[in-house]
């Protein structure tokens, strides 16, 4: 049986709340309490003691955060020893540390670094053995857990709604609660950073890199979000949370992965729009801020990327909006600072703008020793090194990694993907689907029988086909993807012959029109067509009375299918509302369905 809500998520806050007791009776000692109540001056004698016995090769070690291939520290795979070779001329991670002194390691899959939680509790304490012996620092070790659509560490890992998803609940509360579920499993795992959350207002609906990332498209919904989840992931004072993109990536159709894109809001919709989510996480005490690949002519009118701004890091960031924490870059393997600019003049360029910390340099070796020469040569000064060092130092000190940077392998499967976190998940995502429209058709008045599941996504369509068996359908399942063609059409539409209804998903139709011509098409047959807009929400518009009944899921993930199925069936009300505009597809500029709006059984 499922548990109410309140009941799950005391169980999964109370299981986090014993893991952060768990952890810190895990330390040799804590750190001395009046250190921690002397306004910071604990901190601040001990960074400076640090930083005077540190080389200036180790301080700028302490800068970049990068990736090393491996599932181990000392991984001796020949795949992974080849990569490292070929990206940073070591064979394995404790070399990577041991050559450069890096002041951070970020995972993904792709490098092999998550392949189950038993094995990154390995690899993260292994990196912080690597990273402390003969007296060094301990390492931000980060991660890109933002949940929803972007997430590094999958299942058995508790998968928690998205950021849109959370905004559609209008629960600031729920945010938090996801927060503070997540960052307990990844310190866990041994993990203290997390690139997370996102605080860019969503205001494009055809942004092609934020959408769904996004809380929302109001300034003032998305800054308590933010907020909630800075506050959520530091709950436990161990795990530093990253609001992006500074100074705010809501309002384009460039993927700054790709492209170098422009903002063209004025200072004052900046100050409006942009600024508030930021505002509220350095409020709510965010352990560092991500800057963004974008050109923001009001803000800089030389057009320099926001990364290596000085009017829009410093003049903004620091001295406007007060902010004393660690600044660090989006990843510079993209585009959108590449653009212009030479994989030796990127680091430089950004710690002159006022970067801290910097995240994936396409080079390591030669952004390391572009550094180095700027300070011979009087380009930087140690000076502004130390600032930055002292900064990211003093981050290292509030987590605790200078008492015990380790995470406890035995306390792991008691905390990462627990039943409580499990539930409370589910139960959260039961409150994000949102009924934009229905004509009467939802919910389904049926329990068992035939259903055709069409559309977009192998993965989707597989997950929404098992969710109606397990209810007692016998679905037909008939994939067509992005882009139907007349021949899969087709098939979908023979296939809907005798069906009692229709579910079919949809992504991204402004951009694969055919998308409409499917459902146009499935309309036509007669039976009721329900559609479900499983990435961003803004699908509808392009639809039109063709569906008999729309629901936005903001996600594809196997809960949030879950809830949308239960939904349909009448076995769950709808409860999220939007959290964004919906425009027309006509008229842009006309809203078709509100911020806010969202139907209801009742």
């Amino acid at each position: 049986m499922t548990h109410p809500r309140r009941t799950v998520l005391a169980a999964a806050l109370g299981a986090a709340a014993a893991a952060a007791t768990a952890s810190a009776a895990q330390a040799d000692g804590a750190q001395d309490d009046s250190a921690q109540a002397d306004n910071g001056r604990g901190e601040k004698r001990f960074v400076k003691r640090r930083l005077k016995a540190m080389s200036l090769e180790e301080k700028v070690g302490q800068l970049f955060t990068v990736y090393a291939y491996g599932r181990t520290v000392d991984t001796t795979d020949a795949a992974d020893v080849a990569k490292n070779q070929e990206t940073h001329g070591v064979n394995n991670a404790a070399e990577l540390i041991a050559a450069y002194k890096v002041g951070g390691i970020i995972y993904f899959t792709w490098s092999n670094n998550v392949a189950n939680p038993a094995q990154i509790t390995g690899l993260s304490n292994g990196l912080q053995a690597a990273s402390t012996a003969d007296g060094g620092e301990p390492l931000l070790i980060a991660t890109d857990q933002e949940h929803g659509l972007v997430v590094r560490i999958t299942a058995p890992a508790t998968q928690l709604p998205g950021a849109m998803a959370l905004g559609a609940t209008h629960d600031t509360g729920a945010a938090y609660d996801a927060a503070v579920i997540s960052g307990a499993e990844l310190r866990a795992m041994g993990l203290n950073t997390n690139f997370a959350p996102d605080a860019d207002v969503n205001v494009n609906p055809a942004n092609p890199v934020i959408g769904v990332r996004s809380f929302g498209s109001d300034a003032a919904h998305v800054a308590a979000f933010a907020a909630a989840q800075v506050e959520g992931y530091q709950a436990r004072g161990d795990l530093a949370a990253t609001v992006k993109h500074f100074p705010g990536h809501g309002d384009t159709e460039d993927d700054s992965h790709t492209d170098l894109p422009q903002i063209d809001h004025t200072y004052e919709e900046w100050q409006e729009v942009d600024a508030p989510p930021f505002r509220a996480a350095i409020d709510a005490g965010v352990g560092a801020i991500m800057s963004a690949h974008i050109q923001f002519p009001a803000l800089d009118p030389t057009l320099t990327p926001a990364t290596l701004s000085k009017p829009i890091l410093t003049g903004l960031l620091r001295e406007e909006l007060g902010y004393e924490g660690v600044i660090v870059t989006d990843s510079l393997a993209m585009e959108g600072v590449r653009e212009g600019y030479g994989d030796d003049r990127i680091p430089v360029l950004a710690l002159l703008a006022g970067i801290d910390m910097l995240l994936m340099p396409v080079d390591l070796d030669l952004a390391y020793n572009a550094v180095l020469a700027a300070v011979a040569n009087g380009e930087l000064t140690e000076a502004r090194i130390d600032e930055s060092v002292t900064r990211i130092l003093g981050l290292k000190y509030r987590l605790g990694l200078y008492d015990d940077p380790y995470a406890d392998p035995d306390e792991v499967a008691n905390v990462v993907g627990i039943a409580p976190h499990l539930e409370a998940a589910q139960a959260l995502s039961d409150r994000t689907t949102t009924l934009v429209t229905n004509d009467g058709t939802l919910p389904i008045p049926v329990d068992g029988g035939s259903v055709l599941v069409t559309g977009w996504g192998e993965t989707t369509t597989n997950l929404l086909t098992a969710e109606f068996t397990k209810r007692g359908f016998a679905p037909t399942r008939v994939v067509t993807g992005i882009a139907p063609t007349r021949a899969q059409i087709d098939a979908a539409v023979a296939a809907a012959a005798g069906k009692g209804f229709i579910v079919v998903s949809t992504n991204g139709v402004a951009d694969n029109p055919t998308q409409a011509d499917l459902v146009k098409a499935l309309a036509a047959t007669g039976v009721p067509v329900v559609a479900l807009g499983v990435k961003n929400p803004y699908d509808i518009a392009h639809l039109g009375d063709d569906v008999n009944a729309y629901l936005a899921t903001y996600s594809y993930a196997a809960d949030g299918l879950e809830s949308a199925v239960a939904v349909v069936l009448g076995h769950l009300a709808p409860q999220g509302r939007l959290p964004v505009d919906i425009p027309s597809a006509e008229d842009p500029e006309s809203v078709l369905f509100a911020f806010g709006h969202g139907l209801s059984y009742e």
